[in-house]
């Protein structure tokens, strides 16, 4: 196989893993936004109020969904990954919140330009939502990276074929060493 050849095949493996990187993420992103819409339309239908934006759920996972892989091909959140992992993990949630946080800030602004609001109307839009629904999305998309850095982290450090052989495949537990209900230093010791 000739550098072409290799170079052109490792850009597809590269473009192939960012892909399924990003669909995973999104399918994690949009069941937990989903499940807020839906706890939202609970708790409102209980005053009689409709509230049916559930498309805002699938939106808000897609652009977020990127905003994780760019944080990523940044190399956000590195830092502290020789820690025990509870440590990258909340370092993580704490800093891709805060990209996140700073990502809608951006995308208001450019709305509106883009709609002739200036910068201004931008910022406008952005607190005509209301400091509580702002902090209700900072909230959710907080505790939604708890998990998801947490599995992350763990990937990064057992390996992610691993994890998912252990998530989705019969008898990988019995497989890996340890027995169902112990903990791994009772299984080592």
């Amino acid at each position: 196989m000739n550098d072409a050849n290799k170079q052109d095949a490792g850009w597809k493996k590269s473009l192939a893993h960012e892909l399924i990187e990003y669909w995973i993420t999104f399918t994690y992103l949009v069941f937990f936004f989903g499940a807020f819409t839906w706890y939202r339309r609970l708790v409102l239908a209980e005053y009689q109020i409709s509230y049916l934006h559930y498309g805002v759920a699938v939106v808000e996972a897609l652009v977020l969904a990127k905003v994780i892989l760019i944080g990523d091909a940044l190399h956000l959140g590195r830092r502290l990954e020789a820690k025990p992992l509870i440590i990258p993990t909340l370092y993580k949630t704490v800093v891709f919140s805060v990209f996140v946080g700073l990502f809608s800030v951006l995308e208001h602004t450019i709305g509106g330009l883009i709609h002739g609001k200036g910068l201004a109307g931008g910022f406008e839009e952005l607190r005509s939502e209301g400091l509580y629904e702002l902090l209700a999305q900072c909230l959710v998309t907080f505790f939604a990276f708890i998990p998801f850095f947490a599995f992350k982290e763990l990937g990064r450090v057992l390996g992610v074929d691993r994890i998912r052989k252990l998530l989705f495949r019969n008898g990988a537990v019995a497989e890996s060493g340890f027995s169902t209900g112990s903990s791994p230093e009772q299984t080592a010791g």
